[in-house]
């Protein structure tokens, strides 16, 4: 009775001493995980002023700040684990087990996450540009790691998942310094062809932001119900004006020069024949 109360003792003792030992490896753990912390903080704030001081574009800042700080983070968790004899080899293998079966079972989430990587490394658009995603057009708000947020032309805030903004046709309206405004009409089979091309031409001239380079053209696309059909093709400086601008200036500017010079847009009309049957 007297032994077994004694290897009791000896066992409690012995955890208490193993207890005692372990509070010195635990605060260096704790002091060594904060100091982690810290410079990790300090190191994003670093990389961000640094790459804004060379006017980096700002998700190329947001990936790096945001990469740095979690390595930082990372490293100074492993150095505290080594400080209580953890083993790290193993820890680090089943993570990476855990990280598989993670990443299998939430493919959606992973493929968004690469996807905004990939975004930001590649830039195909910046925050603030105009572009087109899928059916959505709009102003780019933010860009992060799960989805793009765009605000549409008609005023919505649509956030649009990486994976489809990576996989579809993006179109950047504002990377353009200029575009092609097509403009259609149709004039009355009588007229003078020459004189309205001419007429046509002079007409949008005055559009601001119209560029001489390529020079505007007409084109007769062929003979309609009662029209001959046009195209007008000219060119902008999207720093001047915006399309939908340039196509409203031209569409009245062209009705005008048609009304003053003579020129009729007929509307489509019908002519209908009464037989009178004895």
């Amino acid at each position: 009775m007297t032994d077994q109360f004694t290897s009791v003792s000896d066992a409690l003792n012995q955890l208490l001493l193993n207890f005692v030992n372990f509070i010195p490896l635990l605060i260096v753990a704790l002091i060594v995980f904060v100091v982690g912390l810290y410079l990790a903080g300090i190191f994003g704030r670093t990389v961000r002023r640094g790459l804004e001081r060379r006017k980096t574009d700002p998700e190329l800042i947001l990936l790096a700040s945001k990469i740095t700080r979690w390595t930082v983070i990372v490293l100074g968790t492993l150095a505290a684990l080594q400080q209580v004899s953890f083993n790290v080899t193993a820890f680090l293998t089943g993570l990476g087990i855990v990280g598989f079966t993670i990443g299998f079972a939430l493919q959606d989430v992973s493929k968004n996450f690469v996807a905004g990587l990939l975004i930001l490394i590649q830039q195909p658009f910046d925050i603030g540009d105009a572009i087109k995603v899928t059916d959505y057009a709009g102003t780019v708000i933010a860009i992060d790691l799960r989805a793009t947020e765009i605000h549409t032309f008609d005023g919505q805030v649509v956030y649009i998942p990486n994976g489809d903004v990576f996989t579809n046709p993006i179109t950047n309206y504002t990377k353009a310094s200029k575009r092609r405004v097509d403009l259609s009409a149709g004039v009355a089979y009588e007229s003078d062809l020459e004189e309205v091309t001419q007429t046509a031409l002079e007409a949008i001239s005055s559009i601001p932001g119209m560029l001489q380079d390529p020079a505007p053209t007409l084109h007769f696309q062929g003979f309609g119900g009662t029209t001959i059909d046009l195209t007008l093709f000219y060119w902008i400086d999207t720093n001047q004006t915006d399309p939908l601008t340039a196509k409203d200036i031209g569409l009245k500017s062209l009705k005008v020069a048609f009304e003053r010079s003579g020129i009729e847009m007929p509307y489509p009309t019908q002519r209908v024949y009464l037989e009178q049957q004895a």
